[in-house]
């Protein structure tokens, strides 16, 4: 199975990337997305941005996500 979470994008250093994952950073590649500036949010996946997301959609999913773990943790 594989997983892929949006990230928030907080700094730009060429082909890569410092993304934002629930207050952890992680270093990206972004050869699979173009025009991603900071602030945006991809789609992480195993070391790569693998689409761009608009921020609504973002925020969403990662509202379910703290609403599932939240639910696994009661």
């Amino acid at each position: 199975m594989c997983l892929s979470v949006p990230a928030r994008i907080v700094s730009v250093d060429g082909e890569m990337a410092d993304v934002s994952v629930g207050g952890a950073i992680f270093r990206a590649g972004l050869q699979m997305v173009e025009n991603v500036r900071v602030g945006d949010y991809v789609l992480l996946h195993a070391g790569f941005a693998i689409e761009k997301l608009n921020e609504e959609d973002a925020l969403e999913t990662l509202r379910l996500l703290k609403e599932m773990d939240d639910a696994m943790t009661e």
